[in-house]
């Protein structure tokens, strides 16, 4: 990926990218080799680690903290200038742990994506693994989606799904999901930059020249 922006191309992409902790998501995408520039990586905390990752990459770092506001849409309001500062094709959504309101979501429509720890629609919102274990579901995983006013509920670009074994915790469920989280966001970040994605009539994604497989998955196996 590049980082240097007098070297880019009139046709790269940048993004931006909006972290709240240790950025693991973030660490992923940087060592993707993505076809864009990150503009800026910005974070509502301070202290948050993962904005020493992004410097250690050269990447330019902002706070905007979320603290001191009186509501969300001032926060919301001083974020979006933030952002808007860099003028991004595409801003990502990597472990920022903040709900967005409805004015803000629009004014990136169709250019804001997250990663959600769970196969939506199923488990949106927190503590995904927990419940996932509480209902005894066999299968779970992640997704990366546009985001919309509706939390979680916004337009599906990729999932991956594991199998969920009998003696999983919150902890190692969450281990075996995150690996997935750090393979397919960068997938679905380099087809946005690549013009792959697009939405159709209802609403949902497509991408283009991409081949589904047509096994089942299923856990556990058969005999």
């Amino acid at each position: 990926m590049n980082h240097k922006p007098e070297s880019v191309n009139v046709t790269e992409k940048s993004i931006v990218i909006l972290i709240s902790g240790h950025g693991s998501n973030m660490r992923a995408l940087l060592e993707a080799n993505l076809p864009c520039r990150v503009a800026a990586v910005i974070s509502n905390r301070a202290d948050a680690p993962g904005l020493e990752i992004a410097k250690q990459y050269g990447i330019t770092t902002r706070v905007v903290e979320h603290h001191g506001h009186p509501d969300r849409e001032s926060f919301d309001t001083e974020l979006s200038s933030c952002i808007d500062s860099y003028r991004p094709d595409l801003v990502v959504l990597a472990g920022f742990m903040r709900i967005l309101t409805a004015h803000f979501v629009a004014s990136y429509q169709n250019r804001l994506i997250n990663i959600h720890p769970s196969l939506l629609p199923m488990y949106s919102g927190l503590n995904t693994h927990a419940r996932a274990l509480q209902d005894g579901v066999k299968i779970h995983g992640c997704t990366v989606h546009f985001v919309t006013s509706d939390v979680d509920q916004g337009p599906i670009i990729i999932q991956a799904a594991v199998p969920v074994l009998m003696d999983d915790t919150s902890a190692t469920l969450a281990a075996r999901v995150l690996h997935q989280e750090h393979r397919i966001f960068p997938q679905a970040i380099r087809w946005f930059c690549n013009d792959d994605i697009s939405l159709n009539a209802d609403g949902k994604v497509r991408i283009k020249g991409l081949e589904q497989l047509g096994r089942a998955l299923i856990s556990p196996e058969m005999e």
